[in-house]
């Protein structure tokens, strides 16, 4: 209750500065409390008091964002559903989490099933931003990520996690104020949303959203630039893009840069944080299912840093959290050992929604500081040292066996990485017409002869770690998370002749 009661003084305190700038425009605080104030009437007389989940069509407009916050406000949790996602799996998404209400900002309706609000052509209605006395265990959301049945999985975050989440990134120590400018790059469908409109509103910051028909990397650039932000939480795979120009950034404003939802490479945070000179550089990482990240290790400028394979350390566990590295068998592996990276504490969901098969393959009982601990399986493979930084060494799904060795995957893109400097490449898994597990690596760059890099990883791995297939590529395609979509990539291998 407390994080919602801190919401509306916010949204009162900062009336007349800037909240948004979407697509050029600049909406004021003021704008968006009507805003929100008009939907929130439009819920109540629309949904019935034990409708709990709302669908939100994930639009880039100010009504998109007041119906969240006024769903909020209401006692109620968003479902978001992307315009740009196939209407089949949408439907499954609405028929999962029991959506009667859709909440969409557009001219042209997505699903004439359900019940309609349609945010941008209500009336306007006296501000009201005093929130709803209901329970810590309600839901604010639920996010529906890739599950490897086909079936889209949510996870459902409780108030509860969310308020663990704010307290934890108020003890982080970035100090955010009412006259900063923060980039919001997420698809609303990804939780790293969250934290990126949800910090600015609570300290009277400005967002800046990017428009969905606009290059990412390049308004990003145009952002930087004409803007001047002052904090940024991206993909590592923006820094891809960006590199290029990166002798063309000067962003002394810059305060604080955040990167969270991939692996981040040393080199080019080394080469970024001369982009942002005065920037507070942080590595943090999360599951959706741990809301949003709880995680973090800060990049030293001046001194060494910790990776493994040319990637960054992810640090240590935020306030309220905690880690583990556990074997096949869910034994606590001591310091110095890899196994899978677990999780608990504060931010972690309930459980899968309406999934007990998923939920007794992800989480689990471990007694932990002399009591019983739910933790849960991040399928990501770390080991910890012993001043307690946990490294990062791949998904446990990018852990293959080839003629029986089991190899990482990262491994083979830190040597090739090496040999070709600041070109980008993703190993990926692939299988031979005989059904055997080969290597492939895409590169992306123009095509060039390789075998003086065939010479180099022969020096640097065994013959069954080296890739049988090399494709390149202009660009990595990126997915709606902004992330490097490596299906696509192994897509591509599979096509060659």
């Amino acid at each position: 209750m407390q994080l919602f009661t801190s919401l509306q003084h916010a949204l009162n305190k900062y009336n007349d500065k800037n909240a948004f700038f979407i697509n050029g425009i600049f909406y004021k605080y003021s704008d968006f409390a009507e805003t929100i104030s008009s939907i929130r009437k439009a819920i109540r007389i629309t949904t019935s008091e034990s409708e709990k989940n709302i669908g939100v069509v994930a639009n880039d407009d100010i009504e998109t964002y007041a119906s969240m916050v006024a769903l909020w406000l209401e006692g109620k949790a968003y479902v978001p559903i992307s315009p740009e996602t196939p209407k089949n799996r949408n439907e499954n998404i609405i028929h999962q989490a029991f959506i009667k209400t859709l909440i969409d900002s557009s001219s042209k309706p997505l699903f004439s099933e359900c019940n309609l609000i349609a945010s941008k052509t209500l009336a306007t209605s006296p501000v009201d931003l005093v929130p709803k006395n209901v329970s810590n265990q309600e839901l604010v959301y639920i996010l529906f990520t890739s599950g490897t049945t086909g079936q889209p999985k949510g996870v459902p975050i409780t108030r509860a996690n969310l308020t663990g989440f704010i307290e934890a990134f108020g003890n982080m120590g970035l100090s955010i104020k009412d006259n900063d400018r923060c980039l919001q790059m997420f698809e609303l469908t990804f939780d790293l949303s969250v934290i990126s409109y949800l910090i600015p509103l609570l300290h009277g910051a400005c967002i800046y959203t990017i428009p969905k028909d606009k290059i990412k990397y390049s308004y990003i650039f145009e952002l930087m630039d004409e803007q001047k932000l002052t904090f940024s939480l991206m993909v590592p795979s923006m820094l891809h893009y960006l590199r290029p120009y990166f002798n063309e950034i000067n962003a002394p404003e810059m305060q604080y840069s955040l990167f969270c939802g991939e692996a981040l490479p040393q080199d080019v945070t080394e080469e970024w944080s001369r982009c942002v000179p005065n920037a507070r550089i942080l590595n943090v990482y999360g599951p959706t299912e741990d809301t949003i990240f709880c995680t973090e290790y800060k990049y030293n400028r001046m001194g060494k840093n910790k990776s493994h394979n040319g990637v960054l350390s992810i640090g240590k566990a935020m306030k309220g959290n905690f880690t583990v590295v556990i074997d096949e068998n869910n034994q606590l592996l001591s310091y110095g050992n890899t196994g899978q990276l677990c999780l608990a504490g504060i931010q972690l969901t309930p459980g899968y929604w309406n999934n007990e098969e998923k939920n007794k393959e992800a989480f689990f009982y471990k007694e932990y500081n002399g009591e019983q601990t739910r933790f849960y399986k991040t399928g990501d493979l770390c080991y910890i040292d012993e001043e307690g930084d946990i490294l990062y060494i791949g998904r446990s799904d990018n852990q293959i066996k080839v003629q029986g060795f089991r190899i990482e995957l990262s491994e083979i893109e830190f040597h090739v990485k090496a040999f070709l400097e600041k070109i980008n490449v993703v190993a990926v898994a692939i299988t031979d017409p005989l059904g055997n597990t080969e290597i492939g690596l895409v590169i992306e760059s123009k095509e060039f002869n390789t075998a003086l890099l065939q010479d180099y990883m022969k020096t640097k791995m065994p013959a069954y770690m080296i890739p049988k297939k090399i494709e390149f590529t202009d660009e990595f395609p990126l997915n709606t998370n902004g992330k490097t979509d490596r299906n696509k990539l192994k897509q591509l291998i599979y096509n060659v002749k």
